[in-house]
């Protein structure tokens, strides 16, 4: 159900590349989903505006470039005078979620977690330590940070069933401060897939992730240690073209062309050379939320080789394309099974179109979030009569927050002045 014309204002943490990660194209179907819904959209960022970003402007989307701890925020929103404000990822509700509170209080507030920053955080330092990540769930700064971003906002945008369920079972948050809102993609029907490269016009393995993310480097590094040279020695002729954007000298120097290893770097397209690789590989040994590179290689009919925590929250009881394992050597047998037995590679195709079309649904899932914003704007004050514990936050954090900001503002004005 649309509403009549509304403003919203989005405050990114950094500007939305869709050809760079799945947190970029998270935001593009974001923004997509509030045009439709006849939203007039601000997107405001304090990150410094990236050269890959999408062109705002094409969409009809203002866009302004924030500072923090500045009253220009402020005069932005009385300006505004917004309806909605989304906050992409915790940190930016942290830094601004006071001052819409106090300009705007009326305004919705609605998180998008992307992940839970928290849950990445702790596996990866569960990893490096070797000890399960519930142990550290509960301990952890950014765990009660990010919660309490959760509770101090109308709604919170899950991207996974996993955190959904992580979130009401271990941590209690009520169901209704929660939306599950996956990828929204469009089905992939039969004249879609059409012209598809088939299994004999196919070369090549892919891995393809940002590297400014931990768990893509990693990924990379195991498979050049471990997984790769395993089945190089059973396909002595294949490669492994390595994409991802923003990589550094050590990403650079794994490249060897003797071994097959191919470090590429930014894909100019992704689509493209996803849909031309034969079988992608994603060894990821920890993370949080729905991993972009997966989903689309499904989209591309890309067949793939992931761990439990690559596949998590995508698939559910269907049956994944191609493999799952955590066992590197199993890992490596896997890739070669995919990359040599056609009808195999065709079979995992076609699994890997019904979790798109079955799992990530883009009218089922929007037109839920349409009843559930529509349901909030209608009972907002229902709804924070109900979060005490979200009000209890916001008091203390505006004490908090207000006097450091305001320390720091009244800092810059003295340096000027004495400048």
């Amino acid at each position: 159900m649309s509403l009549p014309k509304s403003s919203l204002l989005v405050i990114g943490c950094v500007w939305p590349e869709p050809n760079s990660s799945a947190a970029g194209s998270r935001m593009l179907q974001l923004l997509q989903f509030f045009l439709a819904e006849n939203y007039e959209i601000t997107f405001v960022s304090s990150a410094a505006r990236s050269e890959y970003a999408v062109d705002l402007e094409k969409m009809n989307i203002t866009s302004e470039v924030i500072r923090m701890n500045h009253p220009s925020f402020d005069e932005m929103l009385k300006r505004i005078q917004p309806d909605v404000v989304l906050f992409d990822r915790f940190m930016t509700e942290e830094q601004f979620g006071w001052r819409v509170d106090e300009i705007c209080p009326e305004a919705i507030k609605i998180l998008d977690t992307e992940d839970l920053h928290f849950l990445r955080r702790t596996r990866t330092e569960a990893f490096k330590k070797n000890i399960p990540a519930e142990s550290l769930y509960f301990d952890g700064d950014i765990t009660k940070r990010e919660i309490a971003s959760i509770y101090r906002c109308d709604l919170s945008l899950i991207i996974s069933e996993v955190e959904m369920k992580l979130l009401q079972n271990e941590f209690s948050i009520p169901k209704d401060l929660l939306h599950y809102l996956p990828f929204l993609l469009e089905p992939i029907t039969e004249e879609k897939q059409l012209g598809r490269p088939e299994f004999n016009q196919r070369q090549n393995f892919i891995s393809i992730g940002n590297f400014l993310h931990e768990p893509n480097w990693n990924a990379v590094l195991y498979l050049k240690e471990e997984i790769w040279p395993v089945i190089r020695q059973e396909l002595p002729e294949a490669k492994l073209e390595i994409y991802g954007a923003y990589p550094s000298q050590k990403v650079w120097n794994l490249h060897n062309e003797k071994e097959g290893f191919i470090v590429k770097g930014r894909a100019e397209n992704a689509e493209t050379v996803v849909k031309n690789a034969k079988v992608c590989l994603a060894p990821i040994q920890f993370g949080a939320g729905l991993k972009g590179k997966l989903i689309q290689a499904m989209q591309c009919g890309t067949p793939s080789v992931t761990t439990n925590i690559g596949a998590e929250g995508i698939a559910s009881d269907l049956n994944w394309n191609g493999f799952i394992t955590n066992d590197s050597q199993e890992f490596a047998q896997k890739a070669v099974q995919l990359y040599s037995e056609e009808k195999l590679w065709k079979t995992s195709v076609k699994n890997g179109f019904k979790i798109i079309n079955l799992r990530f649904d883009k009218a089922v899932f929007q037109k839920r979030f349409s009843e559930k914003l529509f349901d909030l704007i209608q009972n907002l004050n229902f709804y924070r009569k109900q979060n005490f514990v979200g009000k209890m936050l916001q008091h203390h954090q505006h004490r908090s927050t207000y006097f450091m900001a305001r320390f720091i503002e009244e800092k810059e004005k003295n340096k000027k002045t004495a400048g």
